[in-house]
């Protein structure tokens, strides 16, 4: 089972996919928000499903939006994965690296991705992504990190590495935050259909391969990444946490930074894909 949010931007509305066929999850909610979530949407919609509750609708030509409305935080986990710490030109982490995007970077999977009128050096990160469904405060262990987790998608954590790096004055969300900069999605896979730490992630720039590992990879893996940020924040139902990216990217020096016209393809098996094309910003 999938759910997705489909239609305009701003205007869209709860869909489920299972077994191929979408159907309207309007009979259920009005959309997939931390609120559908901590009140058992999840299981509602699987019950509306079993009962053939909800009609197959017609989504021919509908823009694909984010699979969670109005994330209230999306905290993110740097040098997640040793390989790409090393490429970065730093040790991997012996806690996690944690920092923020503001929650208005999220766009939609297949939305055009920004970039600021003067930066030079975009770049891309294919990313697990956790969305949380249940309150997660000072957390017992890691294990009951289980049963906080809505489900999982896909996130391309968007960077401008000058920002980030050379004027961060020691805080890497300079370079996180700018509009457009957290594609999120195609959809949201409830958590218990997914293993986080056996899936391959790969991005690709105007088809061509760039990064290509697997969440077994992961410093933190998922359950210890929820734990630990329970103990330094309350986080809460509809809450986006990007997990991390493995090495593939531009700021190893192996590969150019992102130019307009170009086109990233981002990929999570089991999860689906995201593909995004760059425009500079016109300023008016």
């Amino acid at each position: 089972m999938e759910l997705l949010r489909l239609g305009p931007l701003g205007l869209e509305r709860p869909y489920v996919r299972d077994d191929g066929v979408v159907y309207d999850l309007a009979p259920v909610t009005a959309d997939i928000d931390g609120a559908f979530l901590a009140s058992g949407g999840i299981a509602r919609a699987r019950d509306a499903l079993a009962r053939g509750d909800l009609k197959a609708a017609d989504i021919d030509g509908l823009r694909i939006g984010a699979p969670v409305s109005r994330p209230g935080a999306v905290i993110c986990i740097g040098q997640n994965y040793a390989a790409h710490a090393a490429e970065s030109g730093a040790a991997p982490p012996t806690h996690p690296v944690i920092f923020f995007k503001h929650p208005n970077t999220v766009v939609g999977p297949d939305d055009v991705v920004l970039l600021p009128p003067d930066a030079e050096k975009v770049d891309w990160e294919v990313e697990l992504a956790i969305v949380i469904g249940a309150t997660a405060r000072y957390l017992p262990s890691p294990d009951a990190a289980r049963d906080v987790i809505a489900g999982y998608t896909i996130s391309n954590d968007v960077s401008e590495r000058a920002n980030q790096l050379e004027v961060s004055g020691g805080q890497w969300s300079k370079g996180k935050c700018s509009e457009t900069f957290n594609p999120l999605g195609p959809a949201l896979v409830p958590a218990d259909e997914v293993d986080p730490q056996t899936l391959r992630l790969r991005s690709f720039v105007n088809g061509e391969p760039r990064q290509d590992s697997s969440t077994a990879d992961m410093i933190f893996p998922v359950l210890q990444l929820v734990y630990e940020l329970s103990q330094y924040m309350v986080v809460e139902p509809g809450d986006v946490i990007n997990t991390g990216t493995p090495q593939g990217v531009a700021l190893s020096g192996r590969f150019p930074y992102l130019q307009p016209g170009d086109r990233m393809m981002l990929e999570i098996e089991g999860l689906g894909r995201q593909q995004q094309r760059t425009e500079r910003v016109r300023l008016s």
